[in-house]
């Protein structure tokens, strides 16, 4: 039984070329950026981004979510949705302007005042585009959310932002991309996606949204606190020239990740409402995605994490070099990134939207008690705590995925262990080009030796022996590139031993 429908497969297509021409343009601009201002600067953003986050979170409240997940939509929805983003939106931007000083006094940073001001106005932003964004993604209209996050980030990033980076405008530079990305966000996905904006503060059904926003709220504050309880101690016990260095290392890090969730989650989410009630197919979508990122996404990062040294010296230069061991440790963690971001869905979808915030409270204080008796002693501690985070929250949610949908923990077990035979190989040729190219020192040769080295092998492997790809994961290629179809076939038989005990839910 197929799992995603043709729609469901065209959106996660869209979505994903989008993704693509995202992450290029946003790991020029990155790059850019930061070889231009240093750590300095970008701590002192960061510590702005942390409480718009924040804020961003508490403005949203989780009105237009409720949009998406709707079997039946009416115009009352719409319009509640949007009367309560502009209050609340209204009401974030307000408090956190007036608190700007205070936060700056908590990070020990004068500087993020100001930050944190200007900031203060991506609430209202950010708010009141979220109805648009959503009705886009219940559409599953991913083309045009593609479209306009790609846009966006450009007119933002490209267009102001590293122009005033150049000219040495310092924060203000990056303060003002953001402002311009969501502006535009805004604009753009109103005029794709117009809706009622006529004020309704109360109506029938009001209830019901106001109970879906309060889920999300409270699982956005508990997710808000999981992401972000690193940067806050390590602001507050370090100092922004290491808050910098940490938190580029970690967007780099999430940026494919995030991406690759940006493409696949709101498709699936969407997807995955209109199959609520064929638990099959949904658990069937859901473990070919989890088998595709376990044995294509697993080698991947872990390939990424071994040349992580390398890839700091190219991008970014000697000045951020101790960036290097937090990127390779995050990246090595980043496969339970996406793995949670996918299960998520599925608890939201099988009317489990609450097992989201209740499971990962406990980790909450446990992240907290870590973060403030280890964050002190430097960022490479700080980044194994997060790490470790990361992993805990894919197994409390994987796990609780796993038993809404039926499926048997054992199910995952035979494209785990492909995951790790394929990852086992591109650490050897990574291994194997790095020693080769040592006495050059030169950080290009090195990654780019490297990078090939850990292509060719998994490579030849998979040519000589396709059925090693598993059935789960050919059959998620094949539905997204089916010119593999007649190559990938072969993968239907069985790869592993008997042994090995594979099964099928």
């Amino acid at each position: 039984m197929s799992g995603l429908g043709r729609p469901g497969v065209a959106a996660v297509k869209w979505s994903a070329a989008s993704t693509v021409a995202r992450f290029v343009l946003q790991l020029m601009a990155q790059v850019v950026l930061a070889r231009t201002l240093g750590p300095d600067i970008f701590g002192v953003f960061a510590i702005g981004m942390v409480v718009l986050t924040f804020a961003t979170f508490v403005s949203g409240f989780g009105f237009s979510w409720s949009l998406l997940q709707r079997q039946t939509l009416h115009d009352e929805d719409v319009r509640f949705a949007w009367t309560w983003q502009i209050i609340v939106g209204l009401a974030t931007m307000a408090a956190v302007y007036l608190l700007a000083p205070l936060l700056a006094a908590y990070f020990r940073e004068p500087r993020a005042q100001a930050v944190i001001e200007w900031l203060s106005l991506a609430c209202l932003l950010t708010a009141a585009a979220a109805p648009a964004t959503y009705l886009l993604q219940r559409d599953l209209n991913f083309r045009a959310v593609g479209l306009v996050q790609v846009g966006s980030y450009a007119a933002g990033y490209l267009a102001v932002g590293l122009p005033m980076a150049l000219m040495g405008q310092g924060e203000a530079s990056l303060v003002a991309a953001w402002l311009v990305q969501a502006a535009v966000l805004l604009v753009a996905s109103y005029a794709l996606k117009p809706h009622a904006v006529r004020p309704l503060l109360w109506y029938a059904d009001a209830r019901s949204a106001v109970g879906t926003g309060r889920t999300v709220f409270f699982t956005n504050i508990v997710n808000w606190l999981l992401n972000n309880l690193d940067r806050v101690l390590i602001g507050r016990l370090l100092n922004a020239q290491a808050l910098g260095l940490y938190n580029v290392a970690y967007n780099l890090a999430t940026m494919p990740n995030t991406l690759l969730l940006g493409a696949l989650q709101p498709a699936f989410l969407a997807a995955g409402a209109r199959l609520q009630d064929d638990l099959p197919r949904l658990g069937r979508a859901y473990l070919q995605m989890l088998a595709t990122i376990v044995v294509l996404g697993l080698p991947a990062f872990v390939t990424l994490a071994f040349v992580s040294r390398d890839i700091v010296r190219v991008l970014y230069g000697p000045a951020w070099s101790d960036a290097a061991w937090v990127l390779g440790t995050l990246f090595l963690c980043m496969p339970a990134y996406v793995i949670w971001g996918l299960s998520t869905p599925v608890l939201w979808n099988t009317g489990r939207k609450h097992y989201e915030f209740m499971l990962q409270l406990p980790l909450v204080v446990a992240g907290a008690a870590g973060f403030y008796f280890l964050a002190g002693q430097g960022i490479h501690i700080a980044a194994a705590v997060a790490g470790g985070l990361l992993v805990l929250r894919a197994a409390v949610t994987g796990i609780a995925a796993f038993r809404a949908l039926g499926l048997r923990a054992m199910a995952l077990l035979p494209d785990t262990l492909r995951g790790l035979l394929l990852s086992s190989l591109c650490i050897a040729g990574v291994l194997a080009a790095q020693h080769a190219t040592a006495r050059f020192d030169i950080a290009l040769l090195s990654l780019a030796a490297s990078a090939l080295a850990a292509v060719v092998l998994p490579a030849l492997l998979l040519i000589l022996r396709p059925q090693l790809l598993g059935q789960d994961t050919s059959e998620m290629v094949i539905r997204f590139v089916p010119q593999l179809a007649r190559f990938l076939r072969r993968a239907a038989a069985p790869s592993l031993p008997a042994a090995l005990g594979e099964q099928r839910p």
